[in-house]
């Protein structure tokens, strides 16, 4: 099986190493960390890959947690020190914070992780000031495409003078994405037995492996039970306390689990957006899911695929030091809703609306763009569409969802 030069990603990690500090990726399990991590070792003439998973390696930490200083060397450049799952090691943050400290100038750490790097220790001295930190996703189309705008045209024109060629390339890798999810196993292998085989066995083991061995939960099966509810839930807002009580288990419980799935890159969540919208709805909130491929309803699932694609954008820029952008949706108490809103600084940016085939303009979108002043998009999950023109002073786009996420930087 072939592997994808994560392009975007690569350049990000450059960014962040240039300096000095270590660089902490994390992601889902399987969303290609080790492969991008190997990747980025063959670019430096010395490397060490480390995997906690693997018990040589671990035997070989318990004997010598320094082993990383004894690397036979092809020349004097600075190697790099690749700690996979490092996190597992039940003070981990004492043992990163000391090498860094010691080691820091003649090596380069980079150390992944499935889960968010803030969960698998309890205590231990901080890590402040010493790393960077960034994700790694699913594959996107803005990855595969490889025709990404430049991110300073972009922010100054989202919906405008983009280069949106090669429609039937990215029309396929859009159906594909939709139909086998962005993991890189699945996705390259374009198999619906095989995909349906791994997506049965990949939740199960995050949860049975990941989740139970970190915090030993007693009741497993009902996160799990959670768990299998969550692709009927894609689209709409997640209420804990209605699932809760479908559950039988009690609020606080559900609260707890929603996190730790988010925490350990199962699904993640956006908030509604509240500034500037009369009668908005306060506390709701949407859960998406990485592998969204296993989504029943075809129109949640383009939505959560959109939601992918957003998220890895939004976290890409303001880990690479562009700005403060954060991704939200919009609601009001009347029933008014727009999907996604990408802010910046916590202002708004874009307005972004999912359509699985209607191409007319969202009444409720072209509300929210006069009330917040920002250019609006409308992803439709059609081929050949492409309409421009004005909502009053304000720019509006109904395009191929293909044909505009390719090109997000």
């Amino acid at each position: 099986m072939k592997n994808i030069a994560r392009t975007i990603y690569a350049s990000l990690l450059n960014t962040l190493t240039a300096e000095g500090k270590m660089v902490l990726v994390s992601g889902p399990r399987q969303s290609g960390k080790t492969t991008f991590s190997r990747q980025t070792a063959e670019n430096f003439k010395n490397s060490v890959y480390f995997n906690w998973d693997t018990f040589s390696d671990r035997k070989l930490f318990a004997a010598d947690p320094l082993f990383f200083t004894k690397l036979n060397r092809a020349n004097e450049s600075k190697p790099l020190i690749i700690l996979d799952e490092i996190h597992k090691y039940r003070k981990w943050k004492n043992y990163l914070k000391g090498i860094y400290d010691e080691y820091g100038k003649d090596y380069q750490f980079m150390v992944t992780g499935s889960g968010r790097m803030d969960i698998g220790s309890k205590g231990g001295e901080a890590l402040t000031g010493r790393y960077f930190h960034m994700n790694v996703f699913p594959l996107t189309i803005a990855e595969l495409a490889g025709h990404n705008r430049k991110f300073e045209q972009f922010s100054v024109s989202p919906i405008k003078h983009f280069d949106s060629a090669n429609g039937h390339n990215t029309h396929k890798i859009w159906s594909n994405l939709m139909k086998y999810s962005g993991f890189p196993e699945p996705f390259l292998k374009a198999d619906d037995a095989f995909y349906r085989r791994w997506s049965n066995d990949y939740a199960r083991n995050i949860i049975r492996e990941d989740i139970r061995t970190t915090f030993e939960l007693k009741n497993v099966d009902s996160l799990e039970l959670l768990f299998s509810l969550m692709p009927s839930k894609v689209g709409s807002p997640f209420s804990i306390s209605s699932t809760a009580e479908n559950l039988q288990v009690s609020y606080d419980t559900v609260k707890n689990w929603t996190r730790l799935l988010d925490a350990f890159y199962v699904t993640f969540t956006i908030p509604t957006w509240t500034k500037k919208v009369a009668r908005s709805i306060m506390k709701e909130k949407k859960t998406y899911l990485f592998n969204y491929a296993e989504i029943d309803d075809m129109g949640a699932r383009f939505e959560n695929a959109v939601a992918l694609e957003l998220w890895r954008a939004v976290n890409s820029w303001t880990q690479a030091g562009l700005g403060r952008f954060g991704l939200s949706f919009l609601k009001t108490k009347d029933g008014a809703e727009v999907d996604f809103l990408i802010t910046q600084a916590d202002k708004p940016f874009l307005l972004v609306e999912t359509k699985l085939s209607d191409d007319n303009i969202s009444k409720a979108m072209m509300m929210f763009q006069n009330r917040l002043m920002v250019p609006a998009v409308q992803l439709v999950n059609h081929d050949n569409v492409f309409r421009q023109f004005k909502n009053g002073q304000h720019e509006v786009l109904i395009i191929s969802a293909h044909r505009w996420l390719s090109t997000l930087p």
